[in-house]
């Protein structure tokens, strides 16, 4: 990639002030997000089993980061899946990765402003405000949270338009403030929590059923989601390694977290407590542990985190997007660059836009924690579904490694083919269980065709967009199976020394 020149010390700066600050603050601040809405969730699942589920969960999710690191190295570029997928399994398989994670991206800002906007209202309903212009101002309402949500994600569009520099700087201030309260409170429930601490908790073999596992384990899986950012933006580095460095610090960072959290939530709540406070767990247990003003912290750390989550999510999919677009299987318009920021920001705009269109959806599902319980399953299964794709492309695509020896053959083969085998065998076992669990279509978290039928139109649009890609567009990648170059596209730090 040519570049300026610049000394190896700015050079250095600039890997680590962006990439590891974007793999880190993104996941560490999305890891807030997940144990505020993820305890209660992942409770309604498979009881007092979290603790077991995570450290399940944890080793597929490392196959795939060791995937993830071995194929950036052997390709740079902000497509990663996507790219990587369609040149070593295909380009339908490729583009389908591409499609899946972007959507899974989108719906997650979408149903994130709903949290974002609940966390307000859960702020106006303390200071005595529970109605306005005839609205009752009600925090688990599915339709008043998303509308007050949809207002926080113009700001955040504006802040991702600026670039990584400032979003890395927010996020950063955000995190610090976000761990110390989740630290504090959670290390206090730890020491004077009610309930016995039990090493059940870790037994995988207490849970109910096969499904109630499988789905356990999806749910799992997605609150790791979020270590992968930064190789979303290893184009816009000096150095690719940088990219798994900050991926595997991040992911390590998150499974310590979330551990300490789920006994600290444990310790201090029944499973009914867990199950009937659903995404507002975090607040409660702050209501629970320390009087006001105290108490309104981990609120204030959930709306900081929330927010967040929502701009780091725009990161990575906006540029997922610019890959794709340079390879003409999606529109041009989203490879537009800013003069300026060098970032996608006509992209990230209509990212935001599909979002909030997305998010309107989510009113014919009323109440708030079936609504997010619907769209974190979706998104579970479709993240399994890339993640798995994503880490059979490295199997293959390394597979002469076999024959360099033992350690080798395993890292580079062995452990992703057999990470990626999981997710995808989850994902179908899930997917069957849903069909198999209902004999009618509602619009319910309880009902199988509803759970089902969501991954799946997002799969079917998938292959019908690679459709349009390879017949109408008339897209290369379909050809070759190779993404674009990153050198196709000069960014603005490629002539500007930082």
């Amino acid at each position: 990639m040519s570049s300026a020149p610049s000394s190896p010390t700015t050079t250095l700066r600039r890997s680590l002030g962006v990439v590891d600050g974007v793999a880190i603050a993104a996941s560490s601040t999305a890891a807030t997000t997940s144990i505020a809405i993820g305890m209660g969730t992942i409770a309604t699942v498979v009881g007092l089993q979290a603790p077991a589920l995570l450290l399940l969960a944890f080793l597929p999710v490392l196959g795939i980061a060791t995937a993830y690191a071995r194929l950036n190295r052997s390709e740079p570029n902000c497509g990663n899946g996507y790219v990587w997928v369609g040149r070593s399994l295909g380009p339908w398989p490729g583009f389908l990765t591409g499609w899946v994670t972007l959507v899974g991206s989108v719906i997650f800002c979408a149903y994130t402003s709903a949290i974002m906007g609940s966390v307000v209202l859960l702020f106006a309903n303390k200071a005595g405000l529970s109605s306005l212009a005839g609205i009752a101002l009600d925090p688990t309402s599915t339709g008043v949270s998303t509308a007050v949500g949809l207002v926080i994600l113009l700001a955040l569009t504006a802040l991702a338009v600026t670039g990584m520099r400032a979003a890395t700087r927010f996020q950063f201030v955000l995190l610090v403030f976000e761990y110390a309260v989740l630290l504090g409170f959670c290390g206090w429930a730890l020491v004077t929590g009610d309930h016995a601490f039990s090493f059940s908790w870790f037994n995988p073999f207490e849970i109910s059923s096969g499904t109630s596992f499988a789905q356990g384990m999806v749910l799992a899986v997605f609150f790791f989601w979020g270590w992968d950012a930064a190789f979303s933006v290893t184009e816009e580095t000096k150095r690719p390694d940088d990219s798994a460095r900050g991926g595997l610090i991040a992911l390590f960072a998150m499974l310590g977290l979330f551990l300490f959290a789920s006994v600290a939530f444990q310790r201090e709540m029944s499973l009914a407590e867990l199950v009937r406070n659903g995404p507002q767990a975090l607040p409660y247990l702050g209501a629970k542990l320390a009087a006001e003003p105290w108490a309104t912290l981990p609120l204030v750390a959930l709306m900081f985190s929330a927010v967040a989550s929502v701009q780091a999510t725009l990161i990575p999919t906006a540029r997922g997007l610019l890959a794709m677009g340079r390879d003409r299987t999606m529109g041009p318009v989203w490879t537009r660059i800013h003069p300026r920021y060098g970032t996608p920001a006509v992209g990230t705009a209509l990212v935001m836009t599909v979002a909030a269109v997305i998010a309107l959806f989510a009113f014919a599902i009323p109440k708030l924690s079936d609504m997010l319980l619907a769209a974190v399953n979706a998104i579970g299964l479709i993240v399994a579904l890339y993640y798995g794709l994503t880490a059979l492309a490295c199997a293959v695509r390394f597979r002469s490694a076999r024959h360099d020896g033992p350690r080798e053959a395993l890292l580079a083969v062995g452990v992703p083919a057999v990470a990626g085998l999981v997710l995808l065998g989850l994902g179908g076992y899930l997917g069957y269980s849903y069909l198999t669990m209902s004999d009618h279509f509602e619009l319910s978290p309880d009902n199988g065709w509803f759970m089902f039928s969501l991954p799946a139109v997002i799969v079917l649009a998938g292959l019908g967009m690679a459709a349009v890609a390879k017949y109408v567009r008339r897209s290369p990648y379909f050809t070759t199976g190779h993404g674009t170059d990153a050198d196709a596209l000069t960014l603005p730090m490629d002539r500007t020394a930082v």
